[in-house]
């Protein structure tokens, strides 16, 4: 099964998002436990650490986006971020890299990681 890689902003975008989700069912959580104000107390305050959690993600994956070198997709021809020496495009998931002694091998997120 081949592995299927998505664009690294993106990816943490997304994992922003779902601890809000998170958040919110823990927080829901609570209505279980009515008659408990200490657990009542204990899942609102998790579901609000996720939720800020997710606001410090967010901010963190901002600032981020701001340093990423921005491309034209040779595939789609449409601006995208590049995080590291591979990615992905955001539109079309076309491989990218800014190193060229890695063009044309097959696309690997290990090229990323410094040994």
């Amino acid at each position: 099964m081949a592995k299927t890689y998505k664009n690294k902003i993106n990816k943490i975008r997304s994992f922003a998002l779902s601890l809000i989700f998170i958040g919110f069912v823990i927080m829901y959580g609570a209505i279980f436990f009515r008659e408990n104000q200490i657990l009542v107390i204990i899942f609102m305050t998790l579901g609000l650490l996720c939720i800020i959690g997710s606001t410090a993600v967010y901010g963190w994956i901002g600032l981020l986006s701001t340093r990423a070198v921005q491309v034209v997709c040779p595939n789609c021809n449409r601006h995208t971020k590049v995080l590291g020496r591979v990615d992905m495009c955001m539109y079309c998931n076309e491989p990218l890299t800014l190193d060229p002694t890695l063009e044309g091998k097959e696309f690997n997120q290990d090229y990323n990681k410094k040994n």
